[in-house]
């Protein structure tokens, strides 16, 4: 049997590149590595965060942080952030895919092309680019890509056809690239978070017409009967990068609270604006049979 190792002192001193590093779950991950030793190369759209966050980490006299700023759907940026980041430690030993968006849920017709590829590009091709450049310099350290899918992609969300398209995307492609990597020792997993208390998701809770109700009704669909918190996934994908998940490949890891378990009622969702006309009546009363049970979770 081997040797009882913790988690920071398998990690320590390894080098991790990351997408989506100044807010969420990737900004929480950026920071749970650092804490752990791991020197972190992240990259974000906000300057003034990624440099307050490189600041605060830098700090702590842990792990070294590295904000570069970069927009995933800026391919040719993004590929030579993954280089500059390998050549400034010389290697690469974790890639974390986290960056992306979530839009205002409609149906699919109210979608343009131009809406369908930005999130497919911001989601799921940006994952590809940073996968493929990442490649040479992981198979070198027999390294670890985490990949940030959804538990939406396993089972579809009502009026989110463009996000669950590239959310179950990256759950194939995971199983593909570790199938592909496992003969160069690299491994590839998913982290598949449920409903998270993330700055996206507040933002979303403040242009409702009921913030409370929304919060109550993506409290209930969980049994754990709350939201996650962002360091709930950081902690998960501080494990799946690590030794201590050195048999794991080509899998997930649920973080849900339980969302996807169990059974019950499918009410159309309250909150979608397409389930209301322009004066916000609804447009299906006959599909919402649990409305007077939502309404009592804010009691």
């Amino acid at each position: 049997m081997k040797p009882f190792i913790n988690i920071e002192e398998a990690m320590k001193g390894k080098v991790a590149f990351m997408t989506g590093g100044t807010e969420g779950i990737g900004r929480a991950t950026v920071t749970t590595f650092v804490q752990a030793g791991v020197n972190v190369v992240f990259i974000g759209r906000s300057e003034d965060k990624g440099k307050a966050i490189e600041a605060e980490l830098n700090a702590l006299g842990k792990g070294e942080a590295t904000y570069m700023k970069c927009d995933v759907t800026d391919f040719n940026a993004l590929a030579a952030c993954v280089n500059a980041a390998a050549e400034k430690y010389g290697r690469l030993d974790v890639l974390f895919n986290c960056a992306g968006v979530f839009p205002p849920q409609t149906t699919a017709d109210q979608y343009t092309l131009d809406d369908f590829m930005w999130i497919l590009n911001t989601n799921l091709v940006a994952y590809f680019i940073t996968i493929k450049t990442a490649l040479p310099y992981l198979r070198k350290t027999k390294g670890v890509i985490v990949n940030t899918g959804s538990v939406l992609g396993l089972q579809g969300d009502e009026g989110a056809c463009a996000y669950t398209a590239t959310k179950g995307a990256i759950a194939t492609m995971t199983r593909t690239i570790a199938m592909d990597e496992a003969r160069y020792g690299v491994r590839c997993v998913e982290v598949k978070p449920g409903h998270i208390n993330t700055h996206m998701f507040f933002q979303t809770t403040s242009e409702q017409a009921d913030p409370e109700g929304f919060v109550a009704y993506s409290d209930s669909l969980q049994w754990l009967n709350r939201g996650g918190e962002p360091e709930e996934i950081a902690y998960a994908v501080l494990f799946l990068a690590s030794p201590w998940a050195s048999f794991v490949t080509g899998t997930d890891l649920l973080v849900t609270g339980g969302y996807e378990i169990g059974e019950g009622p499918k009410p159309i969702n309250p909150f979608m604006a397409s389930n209301k006309d322009e004066n916000g009546v609804d447009l299906f009363p006959d599909q919402r049979p649990l409305m007077k049970w939502i309404d009592s979770l804010q009691k």
